[in-house]
C-alpha cells in the first residue's frame, strides 16, 4: 500500500508475468466487440496479415499492464485514480502464447494544484516479452495519489 509520500522519484517495479491465451482474446472480442479478423481469424491472419498469424489487440495488452500493476499492491486500501495516458505507442505485436510483463519507472511526482491533499504521480511502463526481452508496448500512466494525512510535509512542499 503506498500513499504519494511513499512513492520515490525514479522508484521501479517489475510486474509478475502473464501468458496470453486463446481465452483471452475471444473473452476481449466479445467484451469490446472488436472482432476484426487479424485477431479472431487463423486462416485470414495467416493469408492476409503482415504477421501471418494472429496478433493480441494492442487495447488488450495495454489492458493487461493494469492489472499486472495491480498485483503489485501499490495502490490496495488506497483510493488512487487513474487520470490519463501518455505516449503510447504499440512496438512489437503480441501473440497467442507470448508471456508478457511490465518494466515501470515513476518518472514524476508533484502536489496537484486542484487538489492539495493529493499528489499527481506518473509511471513509465514497458511491456516485454519474457522469451526475447523485446518491448512490445510503451507509455506513461498518471494517477492522482492521496497524501497520507491529507497534507503536504515540508520536505514535499516545491
Amino acid at each position: 500500500m503506498k500513499f504519494y509520500e511513499d512513492i520515490s522519484l525514479n522508484e521501479r517495479f517489475v510486474t509478475p508475468g502473464r501468458t496470453i491465451t486463446e481465452a483471452d482474446v475471444v473473452l476481449f472480442a466479445g467484451l469490446t466487440g472488436d472482432y476484426n479478423s487479424i485477431h479472431t481469424d487463423e486462416v485470414y491472419s495467416k493469408k492476409s496479415s503482415i504477421y501471418g498469424r494472429r496478433v493480441v489487440h494492442g487495447l488488450f495488452t495495454f489492458s493487461i499492464a493494469e492489472g499486472l500493476f495491480q498485483r503489485l499492491g501499490w495502490f490496495e486500501g488506497v483510493p488512487a485514480v487513474s487520470i490519463g495516458y501518455e505516449d503510447v505507442r504499440f512496438i512489437k505485436p503480441v501473440f497467442i502464447g507470448d508471456t508478457i510483463y511490465f518494466i515501470g519507472e515513476v518518472v514524476d511526482k508533484r502536489i496537484s494544484t486542484k487538489k492539495e491533499t493529493w499528489g499527481i504521480v506518473r509511471i513509465r511502463m514497458e511491456g516485454k516479452k519474457a522469451d526475447d526481452e523485446s518491448t512490445v508496448i510503451s507509455f506513461i500512466h498518471a494517477y492522482l495519489v492521496p497524501l497520507k494525512n491529507g497534507k503536504v510535509s515540508t520536505n514535499e512542499k516545491a
